[in-house]
């Protein structure tokens, strides 16, 4: 298995055992809780004989969503977001964000960040974690933003894509 730098592999996360070789992951990519990453499908051995194999590529600055299923053969591309239970059965290209069982396309990196930059203006902004019982309060009327990263860590998508 090829890990670029920074990756995050969260709890419950299961990459092919038998074939993560064939399996690559890069730069500043988190896999969420409960992934799963095949290179391998063999639904059909008790009856050919054979395992269908292929490579998996994830690309850099890629986020995939809680409970994910990257089947084999797939190839993710850079500053991707793979929605929460989405099942990826197709290449899914740069800058996307893709969704559903099985995965499509829904839009684009840049257009969720300036949805979610103007939320920000209507939701509640904490630079740390605050006390449960504030927070419970203001997520009755729907959701806050709590900073998890500094802003020196932060990712342009303008910057990655001039490179």
């Amino acid at each position: 298995m090829m890990l670029e730098k920074n990756v995050f592999i969260g709890r419950n996360v299961l990459i092919d055992p038998g074939y993560n070789w064939l399996i690559s992951i890069g730069d500043n990519s988190v896999l969420s809780y409960g992934t799963i990453v095949l290179a391998h499908d063999g639904s059909l051995r008790n009856y050919t004989g054979y395992t269908k194999v292929g490579k998996v590529t994830i690309g850099s600055n890629t986020f995939i969503g809680a409970g994910s299923i990257i089947m084999p053969g797939v190839t993710i591309g850079d500053n991707v977001i793979i929605g929460a239970g989405s099942v990826v059965t197709k290449n899914i290209p740069d800058n996307s964000v893709a969704a559903g069982n099985p995965a499509v396309v829904i839009g684009s990196v840049p257009e969720l960040i300036k949805k979610h930059k103007s939320n920000m203006n209507l939701f509640p902004v904490y630079e740390t974690m605050p006390k449960q019982n504030a927070l419970d309060k203001e997520l009755q009327n729907g959701f806050a933003y709590i900073r998890t990263y500094s802003e020196k860590d932060i990712i342009s998508i303008e910057n990655v894509n001039e490179k």
